[in-house]
């Protein structure tokens, strides 16, 4: 598959995908509590998705993925499935939302704090934000895919934190996983030239310890291998004319990171 880029057309759909993907997260933050299992946060996104947005889950049944939301908790790096253990106090989790509207994919994610994280939890959390906010600053036409893996993994690396190899952003539009892979190390000057019209996600996974990982037996839960916290964010990004737009932008976003 080749690295596709998207018409005027395409694009307007995009947004209208990523504006409701971004939505459902701003959706489920009061849920997110002490007490709360992931399935029924699960639950309660499938049923907005669906019933509120008339728009589809990407993940669910998706090369078998059982659910309609991935919950990554504290040591999960990525792709955690919900299940009927409850969130306690400290816990940290990653929601990813994928939404299908139209035929197209909007692809986002961020962290959530149970109660009141340790600092060691929020400074982590702190950086992998600021890390992916780097990343996609350095997108521009004539940038190279390199000049993002490498923003982000000094910064995060400077940090004393590890960066995961074996999981990327990737290209984004009527499929869910497309080409090109965004790496989230690598060299400056090197990789694909960004052209405007590229679709893609940046989603650093970060961890607090080392960067080894381990996929559990249910062949979908990924854990670090040394159980430190792990902390993602992810954002779809459309390369323009002049630099960058992020079609999964939240509210809260607008004013702090714009």
């Amino acid at each position: 598959m080749g690295v596709t880029i998207k018409t005027v057309q395409e694009i307007e759909k995009m947004r209208q995908a990523g504006k409701l993907a971004a939505d459902v997260l701003e959706m489920i933050a009061p849920h997110v509590q002490p007490g709360v299992t992931t399935l029924e946060l699960d639950r309660i996104c499938h049923d907005y998705i669906v019933d509120q947005q008339q728009a589809i889950p990407a993940p669910l049944n998706y090369r078998g993925f059982p659910k309609s939301i991935c919950t990554s908790v504290n040591q999960v790096v990525c792709h955690g499935i919900p299940n009927e253990k409850r969130l306690k106090k400290g816990d940290i989790v990653n929601i990813d939302i994928t939404v299908i509207k139209d035929g197209y994919h909007g692809d986002t994610s961020k962290m959530f704090t149970v109660g009141q994280p340790s600092i060691l939890a929020k400074r982590l959390i702190d950086v992998t934000q600021d890390a992916l906010w780097l990343g996609i600053n350095k997108v521009e036409p004539g940038c190279r895919l390199g000049d993002i893996g490498h923003a982000i993994q000094t910064f995060v690396e400077n940090h004393h934190y590890s960066v995961v190899r074996e999981y990327c952003g990737h290209g984004i539009g009527k499929d869910f996983h497309e080409d090109p892979q965004v790496l989230h190390y690598g060299q400056s000057g090197t990789g694909m030239v960004l052209q405007p019209g590229m679709c893609f996600t940046i989603e650093p996974m970060v961890n607090a310890g080392k960067q080894q990982v381990k996929l559990k037996q249910d062949g979908w839960t990924v854990i670090t291998r040394d159980r430190s916290l792990s902390a993602q964010f992810e954002h779809t990004i459309l390369v323009t004319e002049g630099g960058f737009e992020v079609l999964t932008l939240r509210e809260e976003e607008r004013e702090s990171r714009c």
